[in-house]
């Protein structure tokens, strides 16, 4: 039975037999060792040798020339590429990374909240006037419209109520 390779065929296994080892050399110097890349851009050299089969089966001469030119111009765009956009980086290390349990979080705040309502008007004004608002007792007291003594007071009832309430919460110190 006789052997039916294409004239394709036969260039390809010319050109990979003939220069693929000096050309996978020469590409090893430009990406600087990277045998990887090497070897991905020898592949894709070879592959656009194959789909000029035409142009290059008539050329004459050695089509050396011509695969290290491509090889090289490879090279250089995956240089420019990467230089173009950041380098990607492996999401691993970010995942050891602890991050703030949000969860945890609304749950306090949905619990402080509710403690907030079972206090009067007037306490829980004055403990978000002071604790949440950060606001001083004199600055409190002109906002609410009353002394700056009854606003301590309220401050002060308000807390007890605040840490009952959440004790029956089940939230402790």
């Amino acid at each position: 039975m006789a052997d039916r390779t294409t004239p394709d065929e036969e260039l390809m296994r010319a050109l990979y037999d003939e220069h693929a080892g000096p050309l996978l050399a020469f590409v090893l110097r430009l990406v600087g060792g990277d045998r990887q890349r090497a070897e991905d851009v020898v592949q894709e050299t070879l592959l656009r040798a194959w789909r000029n089969a035409d142009r290059l089966r008539g050329a004459t001469g050695s089509v050396r020339p011509w695969l290290v030119t491509v090889a090289r111009r490879i090279v250089i765009d995956g240089h420019r590429s990467r230089q173009s956009r950041p380098r990607e980086v492996d999401a691993g290390p970010l995942e050891l990374i602890p991050a703030a349990d949000e969860i945890e979080r609304a749950l306090r705040l949905m619990t402080i909240s509710e403690a907030l309502g079972d206090l009067t008007e007037a306490h829980r004004e004055a403990l978000i006037e002071t604790y949440f608002k950060g606001r001083t007792v004199s600055e409190a007291a002109e906002v609410l419209g009353v002394p700056a003594g009854t606003v301590r007071s309220r401050v002060f009832y308000a807390l007890r109520s605040m840490k009952l309430s959440l004790e029956e919460r089940g939230v402790t110190a």
